[in-house]
């Protein structure tokens, strides 16, 4: 059974940091691309950051470079995505996919 499973989202003060996290597991991670999505409230999903299998690509959306990075750990299962320099207009549910996989979202809310 595919499984994404992320973690890490909460409050940050606009300027701080957050690491989110996704564990994977039911299919061989290291061969496929992994990203990160976002939904923020009435909005549509946006493709937020996306990483290679082997992670030698990664590409952002505009509004994130500079702050966030996306990175994997095949040895773990994982993906991460660091965000750095938060904005409350990140606030939104931030989704991994991959394997044609949705995990359950994590909430970020950035807010003095």
């Amino acid at each position: 059974q595919v499984q994404l499973v992320e973690s890490g989202g909460g409050l940050a003060q606009p300027g701080g940091s957050l690491r989110l996290s996704c564990a994977a597991s039911g299919f061989t991670f290291a061969n496929y691309a992994m990203t990160w999505y976002r939904q923020a409230p009435g909005e549509k999903r946006e493709l937020v950051a996306a990483i290679t299998a082997h992670g030698g690509t990664r590409d952002y959306v505009d509004s994130v470079k500079g702050r966030f990075t996306i990175s994997r750990d095949n040895a773990k299962n994982t993906v991460y995505l660091q965000m750095n320099n938060l904005k409350p207009e990140d606030t939104a549910v931030y989704y991994c996919n991959g394997y044609n996989a949705w995990g359950q979202g994590t909430l970020v809310t950035v807010s003095s």
